[in-house]
């Protein structure tokens, strides 16, 4: 019996979230007011862990902070959600990042981000006898891990090696660069949005994508936003629409979508229930501003799914 479900490897920051329906900054020092303003748990991989652990699945996290209020708060919230921070690293030389996000009342928004420490989370942060306590690894916001990027296939076969399934959501490349190396090669699961899938493939159509991608990684899991989502394993493909609700925040969506197909995965539901799970979880989530606070329970995700 395994200590953990699920480790979370990723950045570890704070969201800002303006609302507003004209949130767009003009400068020549023109002052705007936005409708509202939330302080609250940022970080794509912070998200699907608190959502996984709302589940309840039993989550830990590595990932690196400053000794500031930042990242006090981060860790803070991240423990009141169920979700183990034992190996997490915190070094006062450094300063916790942060998002800015402006988002519109159309549901689309701008991503304003100081990386501070996100970038400088090492291998030798990660303990590798912590691998042994856990029975998958996950890893997001990839392009963001600058000095643990080239050591994650090795941290991947390592993990395969020791039995862990894993499991990769990259998130957007602020670079533009998009280059995964050989690491989708060693990964059980790939959780891209759309944009991401085409980017990272090379191919300007989602079939193109899928169809190149589909021969890396055994099972993609992938957002399509107000379309919902689909699943591919080999030659089967699955889309289904999201359910219906009254949206608040789109914020961090799609890493509830993660957190809900990650339960299923390791509950060894078909992919089809896998799939309707992380679309409620997504959907739902999108309740409250922030990306946590209307994350749905097990329960609650199942009605919808009768639904």
């Amino acid at each position: 019996m395994k200590d953990f479900d699920l480790l979370v490897i990723g950045e570890i920051n704070p969201d800002l979230i303006l609302i507003g329906d004209d949130i767009d900054p003009t400068y020549g020092q023109v002052e705007k007011l936005v409708e509202a303003a939330t302080l609250t748990i940022g970080s794509s991989s912070v998200i699907t862990a608190c959502g996984a652990a709302r589940l309840g699945l039993r989550t830990a996290f590595v990932g690196l902070v400053g000794d500031d209020v930042f990242g006090r708060f981060m860790l803070e919230a991240m423990q009141e959600r169920g979700v183990d921070t034992t190996a997490c690293v915190v070094d006062p030389d450094l300063k916790t990042g942060f998002s800015v996000i402006l988002a519109r009342g159309d549901g689309d928004r701008a991503i304003l981000t100081f990386m501070g420490s996100m970038s400088d989370l090492r291998p030798d942060h990660i303990d590798a006898a912590f691998l042994s306590r856990v029975r998958h690894l996950h890893v997001g916001s990839y392009f963001l891990l600058d000095r643990l990027r080239p050591a994650l296939p090795g941290l991947f076969r390592e993990s395969r090696r020791l039995g862990l399934s894993t499991s990769l959501d990259t998130n957007w490349d602020p670079r533009g660069i998009w280059d995964s190396g050989d690491l989708l090669a060693h990964c059980d699961l790939f959780l891209p949005n759309e944009k991401e899938a085409r980017q990272i493939s090379g191919r300007a159509s989602l079939p193109d994508a899928l169809d190149i991608l589909s021969k890396i990684v055994p099972i993609l899991a992938v957002k399509l936003g107000a379309q919902g989502g689909l699943v591919r394993s080999g030659e089967t493909v699955l889309q289904l629409p999201p359910p219906p609700v009254d949206i608040v925040d789109t914020v961090g969506a799609g890493d509830s979508f993660d957190a809900g197909f990650l339960f299923g995965f390791l509950n060894r539901w078909p992919l089809e229930r896998a799939l309707r799970l992380a679309l409620a979880c997504g959907s739902l989530s999108t309740r409250a501003s922030g990306g946590t606070d209307a994350q749905p329970t097990l329960e609650e995700a199942k009605r919808w799914l009768g639904k």
